[in-house]
């Protein structure tokens, strides 16, 4: 849902110092891989990577443990959201959840998947 405008606005990205974004899942890397290769982000400023454990987005606070998701994906997933990072220091969290939408995917375009897109991000930068 996310990752084309990102791709589509990667010199805007880069125009405001961002050098790379990366998207990561709670997955394994094999599946990964394979959306990123879905997504063609080859080339790109945008790298795919695997949480397989779940360790980094439990070091980051970001475990998506609700009930209504967990009771279709099963095991504890990943929040949407966005770290921007300069020099090693977080400088913005954005996080697409809400309430009725834990997942921040009930509407995409709405306001809660919203806080998450680039066209918001590059308002941040």
């Amino acid at each position: 849902m996310q990752v084309p405008g990102y791709l589509a606005q990667q010199e805007a990205l880069k125009a405001k110092g961002i050098a790379a974004v990366y998207v990561y899942c709670v997955n394994d890397g094999a599946v990964m891989t394979g959306w990123a290769k879905d997504q063609g982000v080859e080339g790109s400023i945008v790298t795919f990577l695997a949480d397989p454990t779940c360790a980094f987005t439990r070091a980051v606070g970001m475990v998506l443990d609700h009930p209504g998701p967990m009771g279709v994906l099963g095991n504890p997933r990943c929040k949407r959201f966005v770290l921007v990072v300069d020099d090693g220091a977080v400088t913005h969290v954005e996080v697409s959840e809400a309430a009725d939408d834990p997942a921040g995917d009930n509407e995409p375009e709405g306001p809660v998947t919203a806080k998450t897109r680039v066209e918001h991000i590059l308002t941040l930068l």
